[in-house]
């Protein structure tokens, strides 16, 4: 410990002056009178503000259409799962999160799940809850049980909402930190249809951060996408139009 710390300590009354009753008469030794401690600051809410509804609200199960209106049917565009998602991929109204790591479709049911168990565990008073996909739109249709093939396209079962990996599906926020929400979020992110996690927007930062420096420090150049651009080894022949479009990070 050095000098200046011990007089800082003195002045401050953590440490004095004890004389010892050792046969060394006048061998002093250092005696702590008082703990010093140094909490952090509480964090500042001041500028947060919540808004008038905080709950999610309910989704519809099936969408509304006009009364004169035939619900129509759809291919079942895969492609809309595939690949990252590329807009609704930041926290905007909260900094904390739920976020699909691959792609997917939602139910009506997993929206329920959602809704319920975020009802049952935050805080109204001091926290908000907002939905950042869709409700389900895309029509999925199933033929009845033993049914013979043919007859045309069977009739629709129920609606649900691809998603993107990447895809914030809601986001949580108010005067709260992460390790209020991140329990409860995890166990619902685990309760979804493809792999989820709970995400913070200090966290998404640090990620995007941290990729940005593996690229920058990266010497090899024979990298994945060096090698399907350049066509190393006849490469190209084996690889899929998915792999050869994300470089092998999406499917």
């Amino acid at each position: 410990m050095s000098r200046s710390c011990i007089s800082l300590l003195f002045q401050r009354g953590a440490l004095k002056w004890h004389q010892t009753s050792t046969q060394n008469s006048g061998a002093l030794m250092f005696v702590p009178a008082a703990g010093l401690k140094d909490f952090p600051h509480p964090p500042d809410y001041s500028n947060i503000i919540l808004p008038e509804r905080r709950r999610l609200k309910t989704v519809d199960k099936v969408p509304q259409l006009p009364s004169n209106q035939r619900p129509p049917k759809m291919p079942r565009r895969n492609y809309l799962m595939r690949g990252p998602e590329l807009v609704h991929n930041k926290l905007q109204y909260g900094d904390f999160g739920i976020q699909a790591l691959t792609g997917g479709r939602m139910r009506w049911g997993h929206y329920e799940v959602l809704r319920l168990g975020i009802l049952r565990k935050f805080d109204e008073s001091r926290m908000f809850a907002v939905w950042r996909i869709d409700p389900p739109w895309k029509p999925m249709t199933k033929k009845g049980q033993g049914h013979r093939m043919g007859g045309g396209k069977g009739s629709i079962s129920h609606y649900v909402t691809p998603v993107r990996a990447g895809r914030i599906i809601i986001e949580v926020g108010g005067k709260c930190e992460f390790s209020d929400v991140k329990g409860f979020l995890s166990n619902l992110a685990h309760l979804m249809p493809f792999p989820a996690r709970a995400v913070s927007k200090q966290m998404l930062e640090e990620e995007r951060q941290q990729e940005i420096e593996k690229e920058e420090r990266n010497v090899n150049p024979f990298s994945f996408e060096y090698c399907v651009k350049n066509n190393i080894y006849g490469c190209r022949a084996n690889l899929s139009k998915y792999a050869m479009l994300w470089y092998g990070k999406y499917r």
